[in-house]
């Protein structure tokens, strides 16, 4: 069997990389290939050797730096890619990777981490942050919006079998394009963040500090319960804002960027982990849980895929119901009174290890090959 990987573009060994890696993990006779490839040289070992063929977005003026500019031209060059002589195309998509062109007698499986966001529902999020709300360039961006928008929900079509990363994200997927989707959850290397029993008197907020991490409400939420102590880890543009929700509160140590090793020992000892984003997956309440650590969480987005809520078998943690300091005071004072098993909390997160994705994605490359037999 002849396999092709199309990932989005290739910069840094992120989310979506990790994806990337355990296709090629179980197709490493594939071939590979990419809108645009700026990975640096020491961040390419994931890639196992393998070159990647680009578009000619690759060559244009100042690509290296700004590619992201070229969004419009992007569904143009995917269309470009000829693939023509594989029997399975594999596509790691969040903007245009799924609209690559197959054939009959050939299988498209999509891993979709999401529908263009910028294009549905947080386009306005994404003008008003840009400032781009109004002039001739929001007027431009606007119609390129537009644009992708309509482009986005025809290529949808592509795709043979459209899997989500969450129950989140496949929701997402039914409203922007109409169509259904299997559920695999990202791969997440729990081996990293190893089980710890002993746990210690404080709770942990890890995170880069952007606007929609919401990290400013945790903040809050602490500076209102003086007798239990916050680490606050992570930097970030909303590092200032963050800062003044704490003014004035002792219990909450900021500690900025750590090292890994750090950040391991400190998730491993927490009380209990807090997250207020409405995230599409959330790896690191996974890795979270891995270290044997309850996980207390805003209950919209990925994170109703991973926690397990009290009432339900071997429970591992909380999920609050809006994004305010109240509700979060609320939640972290019915967590202390709550027992929750570190070996159960691990237990929850061996469901998403690299084994178990790699697994799910067979069985869908299997079963749609043996229905296009039929």
């Amino acid at each position: 069997m002849k396999v092709a990987i199309v990932h989005e573009w290739l910069e840094t060994h992120a989310g979506s990389e990790r994806v990337l890696e355990q296709l090629i993990a179980e197709w490493p006779q594939a071939d590979l290939f990419a809108v645009c490839d700026f990975l640096p040289e020491a961040e390419r070992g994931f890639l196992r050797g393998k070159p990647v063929a680009t578009t000619f977005i690759q060559r244009l003026p100042f690509a290296r730096k700004h590619f992201r500019k070229f969004l419009g031209l992007m569904p143009l060059a995917i269309e470009q890619l000829d693939l023509a002589g594989y029997d399975l195309v594999l596509s790691s998509s969040h903007a245009v990777a799924k609209g690559v062109l197959t054939g009959p007698g050939q299988l498209h499986v999509s891993y979709v981490h999401s529908p263009m966001r910028y294009a549905w529902d947080l386009q306005h999020q994404y003008l008003r942050e840009a400032g781009l709300e109004r002039g001739l360039k929001g007027m431009y961006t606007r119609s390129l919006l537009h644009r992708m928008r309509m482009w986005d929900r025809a290529s949808a079509l592509n795709p043979d079998v459209v899997v989500a990363n969450s129950g989140y994200i496949a929701e997402r997927i039914r409203k922007s394009w109409r169509r259904e989707s299997v559920v695999v959850h990202p791969p997440v290397d729990i081996e990293r963040f190893a089980l710890r029993e002993a746990k210690e008197d404080y709770h942990l907020i890890a995170s880069r500090m952007v606007p929609y991490k919401r990290i400013e409400l945790i903040a809050e939420a602490f500076r209102r319960m003086p007798g239990r102590r916050l680490v606050v880890v992570g930097d970030g543009p909303n590092a200032p804002r963050v800062r003044d929700a704490a003014a004035g509160a002792p219990n909450i140590e900021f500690r900025g960027r750590v090292g890994q090793e750090e950040l391991v020992a400190l998730t491993q000892s927490a009380r209990a982990c807090v997250f207020a984003a409405e995230e599409d997956f959330g790896i690191a309440t996974v890795e979270a849980q891995a270290c044997g650590t309850p996980v207390i969480a805003f209950g919209r987005g990925g994170a109703r895929d991973i926690v397990v809520p009290p009432g339900a078998p071997r429970p591992t943690g909380l999920l609050f119901d809006e994004q305010s300091a109240e509700a979060i005071v609320s939640a972290v004072e019915r967590c202390a009174g709550l027992a929750f098993s570190p070996q159960d909390c691990r237990t929850n997160a061996e469901r998403f290890s690299p084994v178990a994705f790699r697994g799910a994605m067979r069985r869908i490359v299997q079963e749609a090959r043996e229905g296009q037999s039929r």
